[in-house]
This record gives C-alpha cells, structure tokens and sequence, in this order.
C-alpha cells in the first residue's frame, strides 16, 4: 500500500496504543484526554459516518469549527475516506464563505454550533454536520453506532489531501492543492531535521487552519508518535505557564509560534525570570523574525529560536539546522529534496551568491497547483519550478535570506492577508471612489493593514463608516489599521498604482 497521511499516523496509533496522543486544555485548564488507541478507533467511526453521509473519495469535505479535538478527528475521518480536508478559520465572515463553498463545491460541511448559523444563511441544502465543541470531548459522541473498524483505500501519492486557502494578488483566495506525496513529503523532513520522537511533548497554540499549526505541528508529531498539549487558543500568560512546567503531565520539549506570540510572552513576563531549560526546540516561522527579536527569545528562553520557512503551496522549505549554526534573519538551509535556486524574475536567470532574486523551488513537497486555477497555476511554474514570488538571496555557507517581496501580501501576526480582497470590500462602500491597501511595519503584528482611500466628490468624511463596512465583511485581522483620505492615489505613467509612494503617505 502507498503510503499517506492517514497510514502512517495509524501505524503510530496501533504501536503506541494507549499512550497519550492529546491533552486538550479550554482557557487553559486540562479539559479532555485521548490515547492513540482511542485516536485511531474513533476517526475509524468518523470516517465510517462520513462514509454514510455521502462521502467518498476525492470529494471536498469543509471543517468550520474551532479547535478542538473533535476537528482533529474529523479531519483524520476525512483522510481515512480518501476525501479532501478544506479546514476554514471559523472567523471568516458570509461574503468569505460564500466564495469557498462556491469554489470547493463541497459534499458536506462539519460546522461548530457558533459556525451553523452561517452556513444554513448561504446554503441550506448542502449536507451539514453540527459538532458543538464547547463542551468536553466525550468518546462516545461522534457516529457512537459505527463500527470502529475502517479498511484503509489503497492511496495514491498524488491524491489531493488538503486544500489550503491562500491570499493572492487577484484578490480571491486560491485553494493550494496538497497530496498525499506532499504531506507525507514535508512530515518526514520535519521529523528528520528536527529530531521529534515519541518522547517529545508539543505544546501546541496555533491554529488548525493553516499549515504551520496543521502540518508541521500536529501532522509530524501524530506521525512521530509525540504527546501534544493542545491550547484551544494563544493566550501568552497560558503558554508561558505551560512552557516553564518541568513536570507533570503538561511539561514540554518543543514549541512552535509565530514571531508576535513570541513578543507577546516575554512583553508578559516583564523581567521574571523562568527556566526553560527542559525546552529542546523553539521554532519561530510564517513570518520574519527580526535579529533583534531573535536575541530577545534567546536571552528570554536562554536557547536560541529555530527560524524556518514554509508556504502554503509547499509546506516548509528552510530551516536553520537543530545542530549547528542559527544565523539571525535568515531562513537557513534547504530541507532534504528541497530544490532551490535564485533568479532573475525578468531574465529567469540564476543570479549570483549574495544577489537578490525570486526563490524558485523544486522536489516533491510542491503543489501541483491551485484548486480548478489552471492560469493561476500555469502563472506560478516555469520548466517544473515553483514561483515563490519571494525576493531572497543566499548567502557563502548556503543560508537563504528572504529579503522582500513580489507580492503585495501583506504578513500581519503570521496571517496572510490580500490588499485586493480589502479593496474591494472598501471599494463597494458608497462613499467610496477608489482605495490601496499596503502594510506598513509594525512593532506588535510585523506588518499592519492600512488603506489609502479616495473619497466621491462632494462627500463628506467617512471613516466610521468605511471602518465599520469592513468590519461587517472582513475578519478582524484583515480590517485596516488606519485610514489615510487622499485627493488622488500616485500612480505611473502606465496607470499603476505606486504602493512604495502610497507606503510613504502613511510615514509623514
């Protein structure tokens, strides 16, 4: 049988039985428990249900609920069916979902009680699923009268596994197909590099729906057979008082984070001191990390960060080694059947050590391309290597540097976020003429959303009203930070919009 996802963390779940596999925590309190033997038994009933449901291979399964350990369970339902995980922040708003359920056309919806609400306002139709994760998991709950007994599909490696949303230059978001190659792919090189055995315990406070808390947090260690303390949410005194645990139950040796939540724990322990000592590897990704922070975590943690790197069309491709030199700043080195190179955008050409050009990629963790996207796709290769669209350079020892980007997006606490997509929120307000949306630097989030907007004539000053528009159409994390009204937006000779000379209007 190929190997997939699902095989290789049912393998771990039949050889580690009745080890812990989760210890869920609410406001971080231990809540609910689950061994890998109950991990197993239990996704074999989910996928059982779903099968019942009308599930079958290939087709979209959405999973818009909080985290919890029933989403992880749904999720491994879905693989065990051959189906394909489309795992949605549960923040998003109806404009957004209308979009994915349109573009996923997906057989069923597994939504949280909060969530059910939205979905049954755009669809009433579509199969749905309503899981209420606000209480403690109990074992019996999910498809109770299905058999715990699930024959695994005979898998293909190039079998869609996941789509993950992406923000793009055009505004849409694109589904990034990855397969079973890709996930099995990235899952092993993560385990290798980083050494993650069943004797780590994960402390665990991202997100499902990205492939940071998803892939290379919870799929790596479900495969390694590790012990994950699962936070429901970040909350920085929560984490910091799990992280400086040195027994018990809750104690870590690894910690995966985003630069913000970073800043955000040592903002909070202001000066106390704490040993972490029993802490083996911090890892700092989805956005950059600034030197100066990297000496912070390191002084705060007294270990120095491991900073990596990773897309959503990829999974991750640099990391700085576990052993040997961490160079602040840098992304660090090529995983293993990693393929990298520096080019020219405009010539293709490979430019020189220390040049800065656009990182194209190669090797079997790439997607073969975005979901029912063939020009989106067609854009992004070229001669079987993927366009990043990052500006990087790399350095005499090998260590690749991200030094911009051809993109507009905007990185704001590790989220993604598409200019264009707040543009036409904030342009289809009324008062509205016209808008640009940038990031600007910023201290706490890395980056910040901030729109320059060009009033009609004769209106009179909105901001109230735009803010609270983009309130009731985007999500938090996407809605501008500032406002800046301009008589006109600069722009070249050829008509474009000059981002740099928006980005100055908001320094003055």
């Amino acid at each position: 049988m190929n190997e997939t996802l699902i095989s290789l963390i049912d393998r771990t779940a039949l050889r580690l039985g009745e080890k812990k596999a989760i210890l869920f925590l609410r406001k971080g309190r231990l809540e609910s428990q689950m061994t890998y033997s109950s991990l197993q038994q239990i996704s074999n009933r989910v996928a059982n249900g779903l099968k019942t449901n009308g599930l079958r291979k290939g087709d979209r399964a959405i999973l818009f609920m909080p985290k919890s350990i029933e989403q992880i369970l749904f999720h491994l339902g879905v693989q065990k069916v051959g189906a394909i995980s489309v795992i949605l922040n549960p923040g998003f708003k109806k404009d957004e979902m209308d979009y994915f359920l349109r573009d996923t056309d997906a057989t069923i919806i597994i939504a949280g009680k909060k969530e059910e609400a939205l979905i049954q306002s755009l669809d009433k139709e579509r199969p749905m699923i309503s899981i209420d994760t606000g209480n403690p998991f109990e074992e019996d709950e999910l498809f109770p009268e299905s058999s715990t007994q699930f024959s695994l599909e005979q898998g293909n490696p190039n079998d869609p596994a996941i789509l993950i949303y992406t923000s793009g230059t055009t505004g849409q978001p694109k589904g990034a197909i990855l397969t079973q190659q890709n996930l099995t792919q990235d899952a092993k090189n993560i385990i290798r590099i980083w050494e993650i055995t069943e004797k780590d315990v994960l402390c665990h406070a991202l997100p499902l729906f990205h492939v940071h808390g998803l892939c290379f947090a919870l799929h790596t260690s479900l495969i390694a057979g590790a012990k994950i303390v699962m936070c429901d949410e970040f909350a920085a005194e929560t984490v910091m008082d799990i992280l400086s645990s040195q027994e018990g139950e809750l104690a870590c040796t690894l910690f995966m984070a985003v630069p913000t939540m970073y800043l955000r724990m040592i903002d909070k322990m202001e000066g106390a001191k704490s040993d972490f000592s029993h802490l083996r590897l911090l890892v700092s990704g989805s956005a950059p990390l600034a030197p100066k922070d990297f000496e912070r975590i390191k002084k705060t943690f007294g270990k120095e960060p491991v900073e990596r790197e990773g897309m959503s069309e990829t999974g991750m491709n640099f990391s700085n080694p576990l052993r040997g030199l961490k160079k602040p700043g840098s992304i660090g080195l090529p995983l293993p059947q990693v393929e990298a190179r520096i080019v020219n955008p405009e010539t293709f050409q490979d430019v020189k050590p220390g040049e800065v050009g656009e990182i194209w990629l190669m090797g079997p963790h790439v997607t073969p391309g975005y979901w029912k996207k063939p020009k989106e796709t067609e854009v992004v290769f070229v001669n079987g290597w993927f366009r990043t669209g990052d500006l990087g350079k790399k350095d005499k020892d090998g260590y690749y540097y991200i030094t911009d980007r051809l993109k507009h997006i905007i990185i704001s606490g590790g989220e993604n976020i598409s200019p264009k997509e707040i543009e036409s929120v904030i342009n289809q307000h009324p008062k509205v003429s016209e808008s640009c949306v940038v990031g600007m630097p910023d201290e706490k989030w890395g980056e910040k959303v901030v729109a320059a907007v060009i009033l009609k004539p004769g209106v009179a000053f909105a901001e109230k009203e735009i803010r609270d528009h983009c309130k009731q159409h985007l999500h938090d994390w996407k809605c501008p930070k500032e406002i800046l009204f301009l008589n006109e937006l600069p722009r070249n000779r050829m008509g474009k919009i000059l981002k740099e000379d928006v980005m100055k209007s908001f320094e003055k």
